[in-house]
């Protein structure tokens, strides 16, 4: 078996590989074949879906539950800030610099690693499968939503996203609402008591004023934020409607169905989501994942941005290196060392979860 010290350079290798091969949602052929490559140097049998490659651990046991471990190998497209070239693997002070190396590639070539760590081990009380995800950043139909029904019965997860190695135990969910207030058209110069626009600014009164009642120890209120208006075509038109988009972050205390609910009975409007199934997840503090972490200094939080967690009806655990504020950043990095620290972390957590 490898050692931990060689798997972490094999890592670091891979996560170079993947930051100078261009991988947009939905465009991740390139890097899903570096994966597959990963898999086979290890000798590790995979599969692969669209641009999702997954694995099993050999010694699978369909009576044991199911652990995944999951991270993603999309980025969006480089901001205009960059000093970099993007999609150059520039390792200096040690940082690695390039698109992706934050979110996610460090945490996935970390639970790469930690996979092949435990692959061949017997008698472990869990199967573990680890899938290599598409389309998280644009939440795609081809994503790791496609690849679940692939898969036996799912315990529990962890999902690697920067959070410093830190227990997010519990993300917000997401609910984009398309708001069309009605009005009546007419011309601009003539009395009109039905603008839409006019009526918009009620709507928006509402969303930005309104409070649900229950509020989550981790995760805090929901958050309703109108984020786009848009009416008319010219100045001597009233428009027979205003458009809003909502944006609105769940917490655990309640589903996006229920929000929707609630919207609707209070907004004198059109409503319609563009999705309904990036729910808030929650893995209490008393679960073994959590406590093994919380053994080793972790602390616990609530995460405002979403994840592959949302697709997931298990409870799940986001922890991965990197920090979340430097997503989406212009010359985006990530520590060498926290790489170093997550596969160790990774496998210091789930061995001690394992002897539980």
């Amino acid at each position: 078996m490898k050692t931990i010290e060689i798997l972490t350079q094999e890592a670091i290798t891979l996560l170079k590989a993947l930051i100078e091969t261009p991988s947009f949602s939905s465009e991740e052929d390139q890097t899903a074949l570096l994966i597959e490559s990963w898999f086979t140097q290890n000798g590790i049998p995979f599969q692969r879906e669209n641009n999702n490659v997954w694995a099993f651990n050999y010694h699978f046991d369909k009576s044991k539950p199911t652990l995944l471990l999951n991270s993603h190998h999309d980025t969006v497209k480089p901001n205009q800030g960059y000093t970099n070239d993007p999609f150059t693997a520039i390792e200096k002070e040690g940082k690695l610099f390039g698109l992706g190396s934050n979110d996610a590639g460090g945490c996935l070539v970390s639970l790469l690693a930690t996979f092949v760590h435990f692959y061949q081990q017997e008698n472990l009380p869990y199967n573990m499968v680890m899938v290599s995800s598409a389309e998280e950043e644009s939440s795609g139909k081809k994503g790791l939503n496609s690849v679940l029904q692939h898969l036996p019965e799912l315990d529990c997860a962890i999902v690697g996203e920067p959070t410093l190695m830190q227990l997010a135990i519990a993300e917000k969910g997401l609910l984009v609402l398309d708001v069309v207030v009605k009005g009546t058209a007419s011309h601009a110069a003539h009395q009109n008591e039905d603008n839409p626009i006019y009526n918009a600014m009620n709507v928006i009164h509402w969303f930005k004023t309104y409070q649900f009642e229950k509020i989550s120890e981790v995760l805090g209120p929901v958050k309703m934020t109108v984020t786009q208006v848009n009416a008319g075509k010219q100045h001597n038109v009233v428009p027979a409607e205003c458009h809003l988009v909502v944006d609105i972050r769940v917490n655990d205390c309640y589903t996006n169905a229920e929000i929707l609910a609630t919207v609707k009975s209070h907004v004198n409007a059109e409503v319609n989501p563009r999705s309904m199934h990036l729910n808030a997840s929650f893995i209490p503090l008393e679960h073994g994942l959590v406590q093994a972490g919380i053994a080793l200094g972790r602390t616990t939080y609530g995460s405002p941005t979403l994840s592959d967690q949302s697709v997931l009806s298990c409870q799940s655990l986001k922890l991965g290196p990197g920090e979340t504020l430097r997503s989406h950043s212009a010359d985006e990095f990530i520590f060498i060392n926290e790489i170093e620290e997550g596969i160790q972390l990774y496998i210091k957590i789930l061995t001690d979860f394992f002897k539980q």
